[in-house]
């Protein structure tokens, strides 16, 4: 009879159990469990979309890219809006309802390489269906790829300036004279970005430095033509990049993002002569 008392008490409190969620209140939980798991899918996504457009990535890539990853993770919808700033998503599904997500971009630097890496990981995510985990441990694998050292990158400037230098008739001496202004732009260039500053203002510190050092190698007998020991560091400033991206967004459709691109790189142009231009006048 213990037995009996003790099944028969265990039912109230079964029965009591069962009933202690309803069929409403088990969806709801059911649809806010999922909508935390997509919001943190959302996020991932996020850091693509940021980590694209922060490598100089044009608008329509990096919308059709987030598109595509929220369509692999099960959303029925995806509505993207893009700009040189800002990302705005807003993804549904009938399991978690609609899920919005804004991410504020700044800081751009470009890196092609890095680029590479993130189109190659959202074709995996889209064939293979990577997990929230493997996502996130292959994005911090990109994260940590390095960039190439720091003594190839100096190389690269001196070779790119003096070899503009040649290329726009400039002599032998103005061309060694323009490389080695190159490499001290480039060490220019690494404190500006640790510093933060404006890119207006990295700019025009460059141009009105490599303007100055132009008419002093000069004058010191290491260079024969200022214009053409100049004009080889110019075209390490040029923001080739963000005007050539502005003009493909404008032709897929994305006007206002290439407007705003294509005025920012207008206007760096601008900063850029305008730097050169104080300094030719004032020596």
């Amino acid at each position: 009879m213990g037995g009996e008392g003790a099944a028969l008490g265990d039912q109230p409190m079964e029965k009591h159990s069962q009933s202690f969620f309803s069929a409403d209140d088990a969806n709801y939980l059911a649809r806010a469990e999922a909508a935390d798991r997509a919001n943190e899918y959302l996020y991932r996504v996020l850091d693509i979309g940021q980590y694209m457009l922060q490598s100089g990535a044009e608008i329509s890539r990096v919308e059709d890219s987030i598109r595509r990853l929220c369509t692999s993770f099960g959303a029925e919808r995806t509505d993207v809006f893009t700009i040189t700033s800002s990302i705005i998503v807003t993804i549904y599904a009938p399991q978690f309802g609609a899920v919005t997500q804004t991410r504020r971009v700044g800081g751009q630097q470009y890196d092609l390489h890095r680029l590479e890496l993130l189109n190659q990981l959202s074709r995996r995510i889209c064939t293979q269906y990577l997990s929230l985990e493997e996502t996130e441990a292959a994005l911090e694998e990109i994260r940590d790829t390095p960039q190439y050292p720091f003594g190839v990158q100096l190389l690269t400037y001196a070779l790119i300036s003096a070899s503009f230098s040649l290329f726009f008739g400039g002599s032998a001496m103005d061309a060694v004279a323009s490389g080695l202004i190159g490499v001290i732009l480039r060490y220019l260039d690494r404190i500006i970005r640790r510093l933060e500053a404006n890119a207006f203002l990295s700019a025009l510190i460059c141009s009105c430095l490599g303007g100055l050092l132009a008419a002093v190698s000069v004058r010191m007998g290491l260079g024969e033509s200022v214009d053409m020991i100049s004009i080889g560091n110019i075209m390490l400033l040029i923001p080739g990049i963000p005007l050539t991206n502005s003009l493909r967004d404008m032709f897929s459709g994305n006007t206002i993002s290439g407007l705003l691109r294509f005025s920012e790189a207008i206007l760096l142009a601008l900063t850029i002569a305008f730097g050169f231009a104080v300094v030719a006048a004032l020596m």
